[in-house]
């Protein structure tokens, strides 16, 4: 089994994370330091490392260094409240594969970790279909027969994550998880208002509403 190494201070963000990891099929290990990260890093057989930068004990950059310096070779997904190019720069020049700023969205992460691990070489589709609806994942526009309509950001990650699980019930929980992130309010009405939204622009048979449970996508 593919084996990735969290090095999360943050133990709700760290949950978040090995939540969406274990679901995925992946087995996870978690250090909450930059200690505890190293020993699992050099003792353990690692795929992928998904790495904080603001950890308690020592600076994220300094410990992938660090390992870089030892001969770790798997590949490091930086995942950091850091975001400007600056940040996102000296990151990938530290040794690290990829660079995601918090907040973010699960999908996105696991998407970049299957990237990853097939060595970067393999092209990720540009679009998503389901039905009657395309979704083009770089210009963020679905195309519902012949209209196209643009989407803003949350609206763009909640119909990607409808289209990547067609025909399969998703709870308001799971929903607000996936879009929103770690940092989701259980009691918000968030996705109920984006379901309006998106209704709005793909039709309102396109969502079906399961009563009690949460939002299918018609297909």
């Amino acid at each position: 089994m593919t084996q990735i190494l969290l090095i999360e201070d943050e133990s709700r963000i760290a949950s978040f994370v090995e939540k969406g990891l274990r679901a995925a099929g992946y087995a996870v290990l978690h250090g909450a330091t930059a200690a505890e990260g190293f020993e699992l890093a050099l003792h353990h057989s690692v795929d992928l490392t998904v790495l904080d930068l603001g950890l308690p004990d020592e600076d994220g950059l300094r410990l992938l260094g660090r390992l870089r310096g030892q001969g770790f070779r798997a590949p490091v997904i930086i995942l950091t409240a850091r975001s400007t190019s600056a940040d996102t720069v000296a990151g990938l020049e530290s040794g690290a594969d990829d660079y995601m700023a918090k907040p973010f969205s699960i999908d996105e992460l696991l998407a970049r970790i299957r990237l990853r691990l097939r060595g970067g070489s393999a092209e990720e589709p540009t679009t998503l279909s389901a039905g009657r609806l395309i979704l083009d994942l770089h210009a963020r526009q679905v195309t519902v027969g012949e209209k196209q309509h643009d989407l803003s950001s949350r609206e763009f990650a909640l119909i990607e994550t409808f289209m990547r699980h067609p025909g399969q019930v998703l709870s308001r929980e799971q929903l607000l998880e996936r879009v929103w992130g770690y940092s989701f309010d259980p009691g918000s009405n968030l996705v109920d208002v984006y379901v309006r939204y998106l209704r709005a622009k793909i039709g309102a048979e396109a969502i079906r509403t399961v009563r009690g449970v949460g939002y299918r996508l018609e297909i």
